[in-house]
C-alpha cells in the first residue's frame, strides 16, 4: 500500500497517522522526515525518478511526505506514470495558503510551475497576466523573477516556508526557500464576479476586430483580414512572447494580448508609441511599448516565440531571423520585397510560404443595395524553424 500525505505545517489529514505507523519505508523531503519517529527506512527526497523507481520495488506499505496538495503540480503525476496507484491524503496547497496570507481570491489566478524547467515561461505569463502565482526553485526563484519584470507594471509577493515557524511573506528580497511568489498588478483589483472556470479568463469570443476597435491615425493599422491570417501564423497562447515590430497602432501585439501571450510592441514614432498604450488600456491587457527603430531597438529584447514584422525593410526582417523565434510573420506592402524576404526566410533555415491577401469588403448603397470597396493588396510571408 502507497500513500501520499500533504504536508502543510498543520495538522497531518486524517488517515496520516494510521499510514505512517504502518510504513516500513518512507519518502519525503528532509524538514518533512525530521518531524516523523519511527524505525521504517527512510529516503531523503532529491531525485524525484529514483525515488519513484525505489517505491516501485518496495515490498510493503510506504509513505511519501509531501508539500501541500500532493497533486497539484506535485509527485502524484510521477507515481501514477509509473503505474503506482496511490492513496493520496491532501493538505492545501502551498497557492492557496499565500493567497490566504494576503486575503485574496484566487480562482482567476494563473499558476506556474518553473521546478526543472526555465523560468523563460513564466515570465511571460506574469507579463501577461495580473495574478500570477509561480511555484519557484532554486536559481528559478523570486529574484530572477523580479529581475526579469523590472520596469514592468508588477508587484511581486513571496510566501516563504509556509506553515513553519519562521514563516514570512514579504518581497523579492525577503525570500525563504521554499517560497511560492505572487505576480500581482501595480494596482489592486477589485474581485469581477463569481466565476465559472479557475485560472485565466477562456479568451476572446472573436478576434482580428475591425480597424474601429483601435485608436490609429493616417491608416497605420494592420487590416483586419491580414490580422487574421497573421494571428493564425503567429500562435500566440499563455507562456509565449510575441514582437511586434514597426507596431504602428499595436493592433497586432493587441490582440495577440487578448488572446493571453505576452506582447511587446516596438514603433520608433513617439505619437504612435502613445497610441499603442492607449490601444492596449482601451482592451484591458498589458503590452510593452519599446520606443525605437528596428534593427537596433531589437537588441535588448528578451527571447520571442513569435514575431510579427510589420514595418521597415529586409534588415529588420534579417534583425529579427538572428534571434531564431519558431515563428515569424511578415507583412509587405511591395512585392519587390517579397522575394528578397523569402531568401531571407530560406538562408536563416527556415520553412516559409506567402500569400497575397487583397479584400472587397461589402458597403451599404441606398435602396438596400450594396457594392465592393477594394482593400490594398497585401503580401504576407511565414515561416516556422523545422
Amino acid at each position: 500500500m502507497l500513500t501520499v500525505v500533504g504536508c502543510d505545517g498543520g495538522p497531518l489529514p486524517p488517515g496520516a497517522d494510521a499510514a505512517l505507523r504502518a510504513a516500513t519505508l518512507l519518502v519525503g523531503g528532509a524538514r518533512h522526515l525530521a518531524g516523523i519517529d519511527g524505525p521504517a527506512e527512510r529516503i531523503v527526497l532529491g531525485d524525484v525518478a529514483a525515488a519513484v523507481s525505489r517505491l516501485a520495488r518496495h515490498d510493503g506499505p510506504a509513505v511519501v511526505l509531501a508539500s501541500g496538495d500532493p497533486g497539484f503540480f506535485g509527485i502524484v503525476r510521477a507515481l501514477r506514470r509509473a503505474g503506482l496507484a496511490p492513496a493520496v491524503l491532501p493538505a492545501a496547497s502551498s497557492v492557496a495558503h499565500a493567497f490566504a496570507r494576503i486575503g485574496e481570491p484566487w480562482d482567476d489566478a494563473v499558476v506556474v510551475s518553473a521546478h526543472g524547467r526555465d523560468l523563460r515561461r513564466a515570465v511571460n505569463a506574469c507579463r501577461a497576466h495580473r495574478k500570477v502565482a509561480v511555484l519557484t526553485a532554486p536559481g528559478a526563484g523570486p529574484r530572477e523573477l523580479a529581475e526579469a519584470l523590472r520596469g514592468l507594471p508588477r508587484r511581486i509577493v513571496v510566501a516563504s516556508r509556509l506553515g513553519a515557524a519562521d514563516e514570512r511573506v514579504t518581497g523579492p528580497e525577503g525570500a525563504l526557500e521554499p517560497n511560492v511568489a505572487l505576480v500581482l498588478g501595480t494596482e489592486p483589483a477589485a474581485p469581477g464576479p463569481a466565476r465559472w472556470v479557475a485560472g485565466a479568463d477562456p479568451g476572446p469570443t472573436g478576434w482580428a476586430l475591425p480597424e474601429t476597435a483601435f485608436d490609429h491615425r493616417d491608416s497605420m493599422i494592420t487590416k483586419a483580414e491580414v490580422r487574421a491570417l497573421a494571428l493564425a501564423r503567429l500562435g500566440p497562447r499563455l507562456g509565449d512572447l510575441v514582437w511586434d515590430v514597426g507596431a504602428g497602432s499595436g493592433s497586432v501585439a493587441v490582440e495577440c494580448a487578448r488572446l493571453g501571450a505576452a506582447a511587446i510592441a516596438v514603433e520608433r514614432d513617439p505619437a504612435a508609441c502613445d497610441t499603442i498604450a492607449a490601444n492596449a488600456a482601451r482592451h484591458d491587457v498589458d503590452v510593452q511599448v519599446v520606443r525605437g527603430a528596428a534593427p537596433a531597438a531589437l537588441s535588448d529584447l528578451p527571447q520571442a516565440d513569435a514575431v510579427f514584422v510589420g514595418g521597415g525593410g529586409i534588415d529588420v526582417l534579417d534583425a529579427c531571423l538572428r534571434r531564431r523565434p519558431p515563428r515569424l510573420v511578415a507583412a509587405l506592402a511591395a512585392i519587390e520585397r517579397v522575394g528578397p524576404a523569402l531568401a531571407a526566410f530560406d538562408a536563416a533555415g527556415y520553412r516559409s510560404a506567402g500569400t497575397q491577401l487583397q479584400a472587397n469588403r461589402l458597403l451599404p448603397l441606398p435602396g438596400g443595395a450594396h457594392r465592393l470597396a477594394a482593400t490594398n493588396p497585401v503580401h504576407v510571408l511565414w515561416g516556422e524553424l523545422p
